[in-house]
């Protein structure tokens, strides 16, 4: 049986605690991720705080309570919901997975994108190279390393990048800070996107099925698995309110953002020809681990319902970018599926939430692990609150598709 990373004894490694944190900030800090945040500061200014505030304090939530189950059971997303109900895991997994394709499948244009900026490639050219580029990552027969050290290092330079170029368009941090507790007006939409954005979908689980993959599970790895979701969404925090920074200190300033392109007009505007570039890097960088973390996650959600998945996993990983490649050139690139899918996935998380916390009470999941009642009650409060608002921003979604 192919088997992509083999599980570590002893001790966990930092170095694959923060592969997992990394591999689940990265996988959250892609094209959508930008162009959500570009989009969304340029319409709702200072407001959009407070939906970065509320969706960094939800995701918190959601990440401590998906990744402690996981960790404690020793089993992925798709069997704890069979566990909990008989045939739910075939449909999480099947929600699941088809939202990581239509990321994917932005993310392979969005790492098309990033290099044409960078290079001038043709776009179309630039997306096959992506692809294999992507293939390329998981044919290494050490795939654990490979995994860990590119969200590691990716997710550096474009931490790196996004924070200079945040320091650059001195942005109004004040008004900001007293908009994220009291804004003008509540923008529920954005709020859900981000939090689909973030932690919906495939995200919510691909720190806490890497660490299965290393073998950091069981109640005496609790506290290893816990802290690699702290860091993982300390990662994602950081990043989204420099982002969100940057481009409010352009906007502040009176600039009118391309809507075709908003997030590289921003550090154009911001930066001027040296930050295009620079975000043409970031943008690389972004959507290249979102491929990864999009296709490594969805496959693992398939890999313990099908055994022909298991048998060839790196392969089916492989056929998941190439499919999402090809979608990408000869269907063509569609114009707002990172934020729909994002939206979706805000969709997708009261369900996986739930089944998550439903877990808890069964002991042939869970065995005798206790769960912490504040952790328990506030992940109740997210799933009626995510449920809620996405319901209630069902126009808005179709908006984005019409």
């Amino acid at each position: 049986m192919e088997v992509l990373m083999k599980p570590i004894a002893g001790k966990a490694s930092l170095s694959v605690l923060l592969g997992a944190a990394f591999l689940m900030a990265t996988s959250s800090i892609g094209p959508g991720f930008m162009l959500q945040t570009a989009a969304f500061t340029n319409d709702l200014k200072a407001d959009f705080a407070f939906a970065i505030i509320v969706s960094v304090i939800f995701s918190i939530i959601a990440q401590l309570n998906v990744w402690t189950i996981i960790g404690v059971s020793k089993m992925r997303g798709q069997d704890i919901a069979n566990k909990v109900l008989p045939g739910l895991g075939y449909f999480v997994a099947f929600l699941i997975s088809l939202g990581g394709l239509a990321f994917n499948i932005g993310n392979i244009g969005g790492a098309s994108m990033g290099l044409n900026i960078v290079f001038g490639i043709d776009t179309t050219t630039a997306a096959g190279i992506s692809g294999i580029l992507g293939i390329l990552l998981f044919a290494s027969p050490k795939m654990g390393g490979v995994l860990d050290n590119t969200a590691k290092i990716l997710g550096t330079v474009m931490l790196v990048l996004i924070g200079y170029v945040a320091f650059s368009t001195n942005p109004p941090v004040a008004e900001a800070v007293t908009h994220a507790v009291a804004p003008t007006h509540y923008p529920w939409l954005a709020t859900i996107t981000l939090i689909g954005g973030t932690v919906g979908g495939y995200i919510t689980f691909s720190g806490g099925h890497r660490l299965i993959d290393a073998g950091i599970t069981g109640q005496e790895h609790l506290k290893d698995v816990r802290r690699a979701a702290f860091m993982g969404m300390s990662v994602d925090a950081v990043v989204r309110i420099l982002l969100f920074l940057a481009v409010l200190g352009v906007v502040s300033m009176g600039f009118a953002l391309d809507p075709k392109d908003p997030a590289g007009s921003a550090f154009l505007l911001g930066a001027g020809e040296i930050g295009h570039k620079l975000f043409g890097i970031v943008f690389f960088c972004a959507a290249l681990t979102s491929v990864v973390g999009a296709a490594y996650t969805s496959v693992s959600f398939l890999k313990t319902l099908f055994k022909v998945v298991e048998r060839n996993e790196k392969l089916t990983i492989m056929t998941f970018i190439f499919v999402s490649t090809c979608i990408l050139i000869f269907i063509g690139k569609p114009a707002s599926l990172l934020i729909l899918a994002g939206s979706v996935n805000g969709l997708i998380l009261p369900i996986t939430l739930a089944v998550m916390l439903f877990a808890t009470h069964k002991s042939a999941i869970v065995g005798d692990y206790k769960h912490n009642k504040l952790l328990y009650y506030t992940g109740w409060i997210v799933v009626l609150v995510t449920a809620y608002i996405g319901v209630t921003s069902l126009q808005g979604i179709a908006k984005l598709l019409g």
